[in-house]
Protein backbone atom coordinates (compact mmCIF):
# COMPACT_ATOMS: atom_id res chain seq x y z
CA UNK A 1 0.00 0.00 0.00
CA UNK A 2 1.38 3.40 -0.89
CA UNK A 3 1.88 6.06 1.72
CA UNK A 4 -0.13 9.26 1.80
CA UNK A 5 2.96 11.11 0.62
CA UNK A 6 3.23 8.85 -2.43
CA UNK A 7 -0.46 9.34 -3.14
CA UNK A 8 -0.05 13.10 -2.77
CA UNK A 9 2.95 13.06 -5.13
CA UNK A 10 0.89 11.15 -7.70
CA UNK A 11 -1.94 13.67 -7.35
CA UNK A 12 0.48 16.55 -7.86
CA UNK A 13 1.86 14.85 -10.96
CA UNK A 14 -1.69 14.65 -12.34
CA UNK A 15 -2.22 18.31 -11.44
CA UNK A 16 1.01 19.35 -13.15
CA UNK A 17 -0.08 17.47 -16.27
CA UNK A 18 -3.41 19.38 -16.20
CA UNK A 19 -5.34 16.17 -15.48
CA UNK A 20 -7.44 17.87 -12.82
CA UNK A 21 -10.11 15.17 -12.70
CA UNK A 22 -7.49 12.55 -11.80
CA UNK A 23 -5.88 14.93 -9.29
CA UNK A 24 -9.26 15.55 -7.66
CA UNK A 25 -9.93 11.82 -7.42
CA UNK A 26 -6.54 11.15 -5.80
CA UNK A 27 -6.76 14.13 -3.44
CA UNK A 28 -10.24 13.13 -2.29
CA UNK A 29 -8.91 9.61 -1.58
CA UNK A 30 -6.16 11.12 0.57
CA UNK A 31 -8.66 13.27 2.44
CA UNK A 32 -10.90 10.24 3.03
CA UNK A 33 -7.96 8.73 4.91
CA UNK A 34 -6.79 11.94 6.58
CA UNK A 35 -9.27 14.85 6.55
CA UNK A 36 -6.65 17.12 8.16
CA UNK A 37 -4.08 16.71 5.35
CA UNK A 38 -3.61 20.43 4.74
CA UNK A 39 -1.62 20.25 1.50
CA UNK A 40 -4.14 17.86 -0.07
CA UNK A 41 -7.02 20.14 0.97
CA UNK A 42 -5.29 23.18 -0.52
CA UNK A 43 -4.47 21.32 -3.75
CA UNK A 44 -8.03 20.02 -4.02
CA UNK A 45 -9.36 23.56 -3.95
CA UNK A 46 -6.92 24.61 -6.65
CA UNK A 47 -7.84 21.56 -8.74
CA UNK A 48 -11.52 22.50 -8.62
CA UNK A 49 -10.56 26.08 -9.52
CA UNK A 50 -8.57 24.91 -12.55
CA UNK A 51 -11.56 22.80 -13.59
CA UNK A 52 -13.75 25.91 -13.45
CA UNK A 53 -15.79 24.71 -10.45
CA UNK A 54 -15.45 27.87 -8.37
CA UNK A 55 -18.09 27.00 -5.78
CA UNK A 56 -16.33 23.72 -4.92
CA UNK A 57 -12.98 25.52 -4.93
CA UNK A 58 -14.34 28.05 -2.45
CA UNK A 59 -15.78 25.28 -0.27
CA UNK A 60 -12.43 23.47 -0.16
CA UNK A 61 -10.64 26.77 0.45
CA UNK A 62 -12.74 27.36 3.55
CA UNK A 63 -12.03 23.83 4.78
CA UNK A 64 -8.30 24.60 4.42
CA UNK A 65 -8.93 27.88 6.25
CA UNK A 66 -10.38 25.94 9.21
CA UNK A 67 -7.21 23.87 9.33
CA UNK A 68 -4.88 26.90 9.19
CA UNK A 69 -6.82 30.14 9.61
CA UNK A 70 -3.78 32.42 9.36
CA UNK A 71 -2.09 30.75 6.39
CA UNK A 72 -1.26 33.28 3.67
CA UNK A 73 -1.74 30.85 0.78
CA UNK A 74 -5.23 29.88 1.98
CA UNK A 75 -6.39 33.49 1.77
CA UNK A 76 -4.54 34.12 -1.49
CA UNK A 77 -6.35 31.16 -3.04
CA UNK A 78 -9.72 32.19 -1.61
CA UNK A 79 -9.22 35.68 -2.99
CA UNK A 80 -8.54 34.21 -6.43
CA UNK A 81 -11.52 31.85 -6.22
CA UNK A 82 -13.92 34.59 -5.15
CA UNK A 83 -12.65 36.98 -7.82
CA UNK A 84 -13.24 34.40 -10.55
CA UNK A 85 -16.70 33.66 -9.16
CA UNK A 86 -17.54 37.38 -9.43
CA UNK A 87 -17.55 38.26 -5.71
CA UNK A 88 -15.03 41.11 -5.69
CA UNK A 89 -15.81 42.30 -2.14
CA UNK A 90 -15.12 38.90 -0.57
CA UNK A 91 -12.08 38.50 -2.83
CA UNK A 92 -10.70 41.79 -1.50
CA UNK A 93 -11.38 40.66 2.08
CA UNK A 94 -9.31 37.51 1.56
CA UNK A 95 -6.64 39.47 -0.26
CA UNK A 96 -6.30 41.65 2.83
CA UNK A 97 -6.25 38.56 5.07
CA UNK A 98 -3.41 37.19 2.94
CA UNK A 99 -1.48 40.44 3.38
CA UNK A 100 -2.02 40.37 7.15
CA UNK A 101 -0.94 36.72 7.27
CA UNK A 102 2.29 37.64 5.50
CA UNK A 103 2.98 40.19 8.22
CA UNK A 104 2.36 37.60 10.94
CA UNK A 105 4.52 34.91 9.37
CA UNK A 106 7.41 34.24 11.75
CA UNK A 107 9.25 32.47 8.92
CA UNK A 108 9.22 35.57 6.72
CA UNK A 109 12.66 37.15 6.47
CA UNK A 110 12.95 39.95 8.97
CA UNK A 111 14.06 43.37 7.78
CA UNK A 112 16.77 43.34 10.43
CA UNK A 113 18.30 40.28 8.82
CA UNK A 114 19.17 42.42 5.82
CA UNK A 115 20.24 45.93 6.86
CA UNK A 116 19.57 47.25 3.34
CA UNK A 117 15.84 46.55 3.83
CA UNK A 118 15.69 48.21 7.22
CA UNK A 119 13.75 51.44 7.60
CA UNK A 120 16.00 54.39 8.22
CA UNK A 121 15.39 57.67 9.95
CA UNK A 122 15.06 60.66 7.69
CA UNK A 123 18.33 62.51 7.28
CA UNK A 124 18.62 66.29 7.06
CA UNK A 125 18.79 67.56 3.52
CA UNK A 126 22.10 68.96 2.42
CA UNK A 127 22.13 72.70 1.98
CA UNK A 128 21.36 73.99 -1.50
CA UNK A 129 24.46 74.88 -3.41
CA UNK A 130 24.29 77.79 -5.81
CA UNK A 131 26.40 77.56 -8.88
CA UNK A 132 28.35 80.76 -9.80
Amino acid sequence: MSTLQNQYDDAMLDFSMADYDAAIERLEAILDQDPSHFEARLALGMSFYRNGDYSRAISEGHKAEKLRPHEQLVHTNLSLFYMKSGDKITAEHHGLQARIASWRDPEAPAAAANPENELKMAQPRPANVKMP
